[in-house]
C-alpha cells in the first residue's frame, strides 16, 4: 500500500477547518477519534450569516449520536498529519514529497511513474487498485490538458489565512455573502481564528487593477473587511498568523464516472462550493464509502481484477451520486445567491424574518446525517518496477 503526496507534512491547506459532526465516528473508527477530540476547537452549535451591515444567527442542528453531536474545527496542518500517521502505522509506504507523473496500464494492472520533487528520483510502482484523492486545484495528468482550456472569467480561486486576537466568537459558523464571492470565519485549535473564502477571477481581477502594489491574499482581505461589516468588526485588532494562502481555480461539480478505471474520492469524485463547509465530510465520507465496497485484504478476500474492478466502479458510482448529488446542487444554489449582492439582499431579508431556514439549510447540507463506517480495506502493496 503506498500513499503518494505532493508536500512534507505538517503543513497548511486552503480549508475553511470545519469538520461536521457526522464525521466524528469516521475518525474514531480511523484510530485519530481521541487525537481530535483533544486536539480541535470548540463545539459548533451556531451559524451566522453575515452580508454588509446585517446579520442573523441561527442554532445548528445537532446529530442524532449520543457520542457526536456537534461538529468542531481543526488546522489541516493538524488534522492530516494524524490520518497520515495512522496511514503509515498500518503499513503504507509514504512517499512525501514526491508527484505522480503518469498512471498508465488498466484497473487490476497500473503502472504508476513517480518522481521525488527534491531530489528528481524517478520510481515506478505497480498496483491493482488506484485511488484518486488530489485536491481541487490538482490533477492527474491526464486531466491537466482538460482544465487549461476550461478557464473564464466565473472561475473562483480560494483564499485562507489565520488569526489571532480577532473578535470572532467561539463556537459559532459566520457565513459570509460577498460581491463576486463567499467565504467563512471560525475559531479553530488553540484559538486561532480560520478566515476562508472564494472569490471569482474576474472580480479579483478587478480589485488587483484598483491596488496594484497590494499582493492578492491583502486585496482579499480588504474586499471582505471593506464588504462586510462583520469581517471587519471581526479582524479590527487581529494579528494574521503567517501568510494568506491561494488556491484555485476550483472545479465544482460531479466527476466520479461509472466508466471510470481509477477509483476517485473526495475533489476529484466531486467537489461540492465550499460555502457549506462539507468538503471534507465528502472527503471522509466518500472514502469510507469506497472501503465499504472494496474487498479487504485483512480479511483474506483477493482484490479484484479489471472486470470486476469495472462493476465495482458502476457500483461505487451509484452510491457516490445518490448520497452527494444533492449537496452539490444545495451548494451551488447557495454560493450563487450569495456571491450576488441582490440576491443575497433577498436572502438576508427571508432568514431576519425565519433564522430557522439557516438550521434547516444546515440539516439539508449533510450536517445531521452519519455515514456508516466502511470496512477497513487496503489496496495490494505496490512494487517498485
Amino acid at each position: 500500500m503506498a500513499l503518494v503526496e505532493r508536500q512534507r507534512f505538517p503543513r497548511r491547506k486552503v480549508c475553511g477547518e470545519c469538520i461536521a459532526a457526522t464525521n466524528l465516528p469516521l475518525l474514531a473508527s480511523l484510530g485519530v477519534g481521541e487525537a481530535f477530540k483533544a486536539l480541535a476547537g470548540p463545539e459548533l452549535r451556531r451559524v451566522t450569516l453575515l452580508q454588509g451591515e446585517r446579520s442573523v444567527t441561527a442554532e445548528l442542528p445537532a446529530a442524532d449520536h449520543a457520542d457526536f453531536r456537534w461538529g468542531r474545527a481543526l488546522g489541516r496542518e493538524t488534522l492530516d498529519n494524524l490520518l497520515l500517521e495512522r496511514a503509515r502505522a498500518a503499513g503504507a509506504s509514504v512517499f512525501q514529497p514526491w508527484a505522480v507523473q503518469s498512471i498508465l496500464g488498466a484497473a487490476g494492472a497500473w503502472h504508476c511513474e513517480l518522481r521525488a520533487l527534491e531530489t528528481s528520483v524517478r520510481l515506478r510502482l505497480r498496483a491493482s487498485v488506484v485511488i484518486d484523492a488530489h485536491g481541487s486545484w490538482e490533477d492527474l495528468p491526464t486531466d491537466r490538458p482538460r482544465r487549461r482550456l476550461a478557464r473564464g472569467a466565473a472561475d473562483l480561486f480560494a483564499f485562507k489565512a489565520n488569526f489571532t486576537g480577532a473578535a470572532v466568537p467561539e463556537g459559532a459558523i459566520s457565513v459570509l455573502a460577498l460581491d463576486g464571492g463567499y467565504g467563512g470565519m471560525v475559531v479553530a485549535d488553540g484559538g486561532i481564528t480560520t478566515v476562508a473564502g472564494c472569490i471569482r477571477r474576474d472580480r479579483l481581477g478587478q480589485l488587483r487593477a484598483a491596488s496594484p502594489g497590494l499582493r492578492a491574499g491583502e486585496a482579499v482581505q480588504a474586499w471582505m473587511q471593506q464588504g462586510c461589516a462583520g469581517v471587519h468588526a471581526a479582524l479590527k485588532g487581529a494579528e494574521r498568523d503567517g501568510p494568506w494562502l491561494t488556491a484555485g481555480p476550483l472545479d465544482p461539480g460531479m466527476h466520479v464516472q461509472a466508466r471510470d478505471g481509477i477509483f476517485r474520492i473526495g475533489n476529484a469524485a466531486g467537489e461540492a462550493h465550499p460555502i457549506l463547509g462539507e468538503g471534507m465530510s465528502m472527503a471522509l465520507q466518500s472514502a469510507a464509502m469506497l472501503c465499504s465496497i472494496l474487498p479487504a485484504r485483512a480479511h483474506g478476500v483477493a482484490l479484484p481484477d479489471g472486470r470486476a474492478q469495472a462493476d465495482l466502479q458502476r457500483r461505487y458510482a451509484v452510491a457516490w451520486r445518490g448520497a452527494f448529488a444533492p449537496r452539490l446542487r444545495l451548494a451551488a444554489t447557495f454560493a450563487h445567491v450569495a456571491m450576488r449582492p441582490r440576491s443575497a439582499a433577498v436572502l438576508m431579508h427571508v432568514v431576519q424574518a425565519w433564522p430557522g431556514l439557516l438550521t434547516r439549510g444546515a440539516r439539508w447540507g449533510g450536517k445531521v446525517r452519519f455515514a456508516e463506517p466502511g470496512p477497513m480495506s487496503a489496496p495490494q502493496p505496490a512494487r517498485s518496477g
